[in-house]
């Protein structure tokens, strides 16, 4: 993790630590600098990704200030943090139905921008929160970069090994939304009825470097979702 993430990731520890509230001030740059012992671009790198997340924003001559208006159990639509971050107060749990290295789809080669005959790591499993179905997730993990995956990390939080176990920079996403009815196979695995409503999404998670590592298609259980979008005007 480059050390502008972390001053990010601290600074938004401190304010959910705290429970600050909309509006509430944060300290000043030049005293971020000093507790964080970094430049003043680093800072400001820490600020615009808290700015981007939609945890921060400043005013010229102000200072900076929480924006956040969290509501629990929302799901952001633009986060690359995965479901364990965002929904970290909630009991999460998940049920693995595939896990294997495979060659990739034609699809998955090119959202991934490898060869079909390079290797993936295909993964299945159904999320659930407080034991009822949250959604069913199919990724392709790119084999050269998340090197290695099993049952016990995908049941857990495959980012956070990402991060932490294989210390790589998780940097943008890019995501597609397709609203449509569930399949036969999607509605047995969402305990729901073929037909019933269902909100599709798409993803494509890139390191920091720009290189993508997982594309992501995920299928929601219409009556456990619920999701925000923080936009800048």
């Amino acid at each position: 993790m480059l050390k502008y993430q972390h001053i990010a990731d601290e600074l938004e520890n401190y304010i959910e630590e705290h429970k600050l509230q909309q509006g509430a001030k944060l300290p000043v740059l030049q005293d971020l600098m000093r507790q964080f012992n970094v430049s003043k671009s680093t800072v400001t790198k820490a600020l615009e990704l808290l700015e981007k997340k939609g945890v921060v924003f400043q005013v010229r001559g102000s200072g900076i200030f929480v924006r956040r208006h969290k509501r629990n159990g929302y799901i952001s639509l633009l986060s690359n943090q995965g479901f364990k971050k965002m929904l970290e107060e909630f009991q999460l749990a998940s049920k693995v139905i595939a896990l294997d290295v495979r060659k990739p789809t034609k699809e998955a080669a090119l959202n991934l921008n490898i060869s079909i005959d390079d290797d993936v790591y295909y993964v299945k499993r159904i999320r659930f929160i407080h034991g009822q179905t949250l959604c069913l997730e199919e990724s392709y993990f790119t084999k050269s970069i998340v090197t290695y995956l099993n049952k016990e990390i995908i049941t857990e939080s495959i980012f956070n090994y990402i991060t932490e176990g294989l210390g790589l920079s998780i940097g943008f996403a890019d995501t597609f939304l397709h609203v449509d009815k569930l399949t036969a196979e999607e509605a047995q695995y969402l305990e729901l009825k073929e037909g019933d409503p269902k909100l599709y999404v798409e993803s494509i998670f890139h390191l920091s470097n720009g290189q993508p590592f997982d594309f992501s298609k995920v299928t929601y259980n219409y009556v456990q979702s619920q999701f925000f979008i923080q936009a800048e005007l």
